[in-house]
């Protein structure tokens, strides 16, 4: 079954917008209760059924995610390609959301937690938009060049034995590999804090939990390594032009007309 694109990407941003504005206003209320001053660092720390419910929280909203990419298209690489494109527009309407709710944040180096899980990701609030616009544009591409059906005109498309568009090893390389190294470019402040006070098994020990809370609660970011986030970002761009290249050989205006009518 096929569907209009544009219909398609118009019923799945709206939904992502939806659930922009369902993660600002949990958000909301978490930090009228926690930070009825305003946010800031040190964290406050959350305990009991609504630490438990925040982790649940925030695993239900992948979940939601995923679901609906798998309703979204049939391939997997396109599912992975409509997963980012939700998760970026969520992230972004996100931050939109707040800020018209919080005036929060007050600019775009703002500092921000950005995942607790598996430890506390932090980063000024620029750098999940830069990522969040390198996603959307990475699903766009992606999702152009398999609904691009007549292959005749690109020569250097890489197809699977379906005629299907798939990714090469050396772009899934570049994606793999920036995806480790921004991770690393938003934990590494956080766990190197951590790291100065506790062993990695001390920090991980059960028996050892009210000590590393609360040293946690003490925790202020002393800085974001940008050369590192940069440089995963580049892996990304990189990516995104090998796919560029090969997908997309042969560009007119009438093409690009039909890949909007198809599927």
């Amino acid at each position: 079954m096929t569907k209009n694109l544009w219909t398609r990407t118009i019923i799945i941003t709206l939904f992502s917008i939806a659930m922009g504005f369902l993660e600002s206003a949990v958000v909301v209320y978490l930090r009228t209760i926690y930070y009825p001053e305003g946010f800031a660092f040190p964290l406050k720390i959350i305990e009991g059924p609504i630490a438990i419910t925040e982790i649940l929280r925030e695993a239900a909203t992948l979940i939601m995610l995923i679901t609906v990419t798998m309703l979204a298209a049939r391939r997997w690489l396109i599912r992975f390609a409509w997963f980012i494109y939700l998760f970026a527009i969520w992230d972004i309407f996100y931050y939109v959301f707040l800020w018209a709710l919080l005036g929060w944040p007050e600019s775009l180096l703002t500092w921000d937690i950005l995942f607790l899980i598996p430890t506390t990701w932090v980063g000024p609030v620029l750098a999940p938009v830069i990522n969040s616009l390198t996603m959307i544009v990475l699903a766009a591409v992606m999702i152009g060049a398999d609904a691009w059906t007549d292959r005749s005109t690109f020569a250097q498309a890489t197809v699977d034995e379906s005629g299907q568009v798939r990714l090469t090893a050396i772009e899934w390389g570049c994606l793999i590999a920036g995806s480790l190294i921004t991770i690393v470019a938003y934990t590494q402040d956080y766990a190197r804090y951590m790291l100065d006070r506790f062993s990695l098994a001390e920090w991980t020990s059960s028996s050892n939990q009210t000590e590393v809370m609360a040293h946690a609660a003490r925790y202020v970011p002393d800085g974001f390594s940008w050369l590192l986030f940069l440089t995963g970002t580049g892996l990304f761009v990189l990516a995104i032009l090998l796919v560029i290249r090969r997908n997309f050989t042969g560009f007119n205006k009438n093409r690009l007309r039909s890949m909007f009518q198809s599927r």
